[in-house]
């Protein structure tokens, strides 16, 4: 897999993260193409992963690709290019793509455990509180808007301390893992399997995602896909068997940890503290979240990260899952 700094020109980096990954031009051919084929975007291979243990792909009946990504700013980018039809992302970087221009809808909602983000610090570090963190660098993984973006800027904002006031980079999160653990990074906000890594080997943590929120994920479909009505139709048919696959970890916590472990190469118990985290659930996007996240974004276009106003209540579409 390619991981790579993020750079400003951010289609020079899709274009080059997936055609390293070797999914490009046929994801993009198959995407765009009228066929009830679906490409589904994939962080870590987790969703395949839930959906093939449980058995929820078997007797589809329609062709699956996947495209697998290293953090949501690609993969979202990749929603936009036309190479996967479907992105599991964050709450805000999915809000932030919509603002950048992509033409995305919200189908489908999880809530997610705020325990799994956090700004973390090194083991030995002086850094105690996130009032520290005034004069000192911080690596954002992965991305501008992205959910780790937010914690950190409602952290400081609540420690009093002015954003102006610290160093803030970006980095996807295979790359800032390497420098957290080589000692280059003072302090990263990180989220999900690279935060539970980290932790294992002896990060601290300053502050998680408790009380910050909004704290969802997401999986966002592109326009172009539910512009026709036999992949709407298959995406439809993807996210129930995505619900059943949901159900399935639930109700078999230990055989999804075991999954998870080999997907992601850590320790069986760390996987099995994912797991008991994130207890997943697909529902269809409703009013309340609707509210939950048009707040939090409002606050992004305050911090000066969304380029305009999205109305969240424009990117639902609520009739892609059912119960």
């Amino acid at each position: 897999m390619v991981v790579s700094r993020l750079v400003s020109d951010r289609r020079s980096f899709l274009a080059g993260t997936i055609a390293s990954l070797g999914i490009l031009p046929g994801l993009a051919a198959c995407a765009g193409g009228k066929t009830n084929g679906v490409v589904l975007g994939d962080q870590v291979h987790l969703l395949q992963a839930k959906l093939e243990a449980a058995g929820a792909l078997e007797g589809a009946g329609y062709p699956i690709s996947w495209g697998n990504f290293p953090g949501a700013a690609p993969l979202l980018e990749a929603l936009n290019a036309g190479a996967v039809d479907t992105a599991p992302a964050g709450d805000l970087p999915v809000v932030l793509a919509a603002a950048a221009g992509c033409r995305l809808k919200i189908a489908a909602v999880t809530r997610s455990a705020p325990e799994s983000m956090a700004i973390i610090v090194p083991g030995g570090s002086p850094i105690r509180t996130v009032a520290d963190l005034a004069g000192k660098s911080v690596i954002v993984s992965s991305a501008r808007g992205s959910i780790s973006h937010y914690l950190l800027l409602e952290a400081l904002r609540e420690a009093g301390v002015p954003a102006s006031a610290v160093k803030i980079g970006f980095m996807l999160p295979n790359d800032a893992a390497s420098a957290f653990a080589s000692g280059q990074i003072e302090a990263w906000a990180i989220f999900g399997i690279y935060q539970a890594k980290a932790e294992a080997a002896g990060a601290r943590i300053l502050r998680d995602g408790r009380g910050i929120g909004p704290g969802y994920t997401l999986i966002a479909v592109s326009e172009a896909a539910l512009s026709d009505p036999k992949k709407k139709a298959t995406i439809a048919d993807v996210l129930a068997r995505a619900q059943r696959a949901n159900a399935w970890c639930r109700a078999h916590p230990e055989p999804y940890a075991q999954i998870y472990a080999r997907q992601t190469g850590v320790d069986i118990s760390l996987a099995r503290k994912m797991v008991a985290r994130e207890q997943p659930a697909l529902t269809a996007p409703d009013d309340a979240f609707a509210n939950d996240l048009q707040r939090a974004a409002d606050r992004f276009l305050d911090y000066g990260v969304l380029p305009r106003r999205v109305k969240v209540f424009d990117l639902l579409a609520p009739d892609l899952v059912k119960g």
